[in-house]
């Protein structure tokens, strides 16, 4: 919303021609003098909903949380290194923890090849014995049609203002969360709660607000997982990166947070079955 029309066409004329120069450096990836190429290839790292006035046609954010982003690359999560100054001195008492990337945690019976690694490690410096927790970054997968459609319609777009998403698009909760960072934590958290180690979750705040109520402890101590919630601020034009709420839970309370569902009844459950017999 905040780019001119012009800035928009110039986007979507980049992305038209990847296949030539390939996509754009990731700004949240790079630092100065050496770009990181953008891992996506169309280059898009957040959506959001729309709305669409009539008859004027006047494109609008929708208020409230039906209007956030959403972060749909785990890569834009790393604005400013943020998250890693957070968590570091949430859950380490450091500010500047050090970064390991990649640690493998599960290897072959009989062979010491990783068949499962811990994406992130955030590590407390200069202390012995070593002081460290896990770290997961959860975006949202979106279903719909490619972006491709939505670049030749922007660069096409002669007009002034938001051109209205010519595809429909939306956030899938559903397999972002219990079918993806659901295993994960259930195959991780059970081995560093034995090993007395906790796991940080970073995820934004619309995505947290899709998982079902889960009880929360009152401490760090307690906790098997932290979720750790950030949110965008758009005060200034620039959607900023900041942190909104951390939230302390058990591995059990997680995983039915995940699920956001309840059981039916037999009753009800064998209706169905009769329904569809029928």
């Amino acid at each position: 919303m905040h780019l001119t029309a012009l800035e928009r066409r110039a986007y979507a004329h980049l992305q038209a021609s990847q296949d030539k120069k390939g996509p754009p450096a990731c700004p949240f990836r790079s630092s100065a003098g050496k770009p990181v190429q953008c891992n996506k290839a169309g280059g898009v790292c957040s959506i959001r909903l729309y709305q669409q006035s009539q008859p004027d046609g006047v494109v609008s954010i929708p208020g409230g949380d039906d209007g956030n982003l959403r972060t749909v690359c785990p890569n834009r999560f790393l604005q400013d290194d943020l998250i890693y100054r957070w968590i570091g001195q949430t859950i380490l008492g450091v500010p500047s923890p050090n970064i390991v990337g990649q640690v493998g945690f599960l290897e072959k019976e009989d062979s010491s090849d990783d068949v499962g690694r811990i994406d992130s490690i955030l590590v407390a410096p200069d202390v012995a014995p070593l002081h460290w927790c896990a770290l997961e970054i959860q975006a949202v997968y979106f279903s719909g049609k490619s972006m491709k459609s939505e670049w030749q319609a922007i660069a096409a777009h002669g007009g002034g203002g938001v051109l209205f998403p010519v595809g429909h698009r939306r956030p899938d909760y559903r397999s972002s969360g219990p079918k993806r960072l659901m295993p994960q934590l259930q195959i991780k958290v059970p081995s560093l709660r034995r090993w007395g180690k906790k796991m940080a979750v970073v995820i934004d705040r619309s995505f947290w607000l899709a998982l079902g109520h889960m009880d929360e402890v009152s401490h760090v101590s307690n906790c098997d997982i932290a979720w750790f919630v950030v949110r965008y601020d758009e005060s200034e034009g620039d959607a900023r990166l900041t942190p909104d709420q951390v939230h302390l839970t058990t591995l059990e309370r997680a995983v039915e947070g995940l699920t956001a569902g309840l059981p039916v009844s037999l009753e009800r459950f064998e209706q169905r079955i009769q329904k569809k017999l029928s």
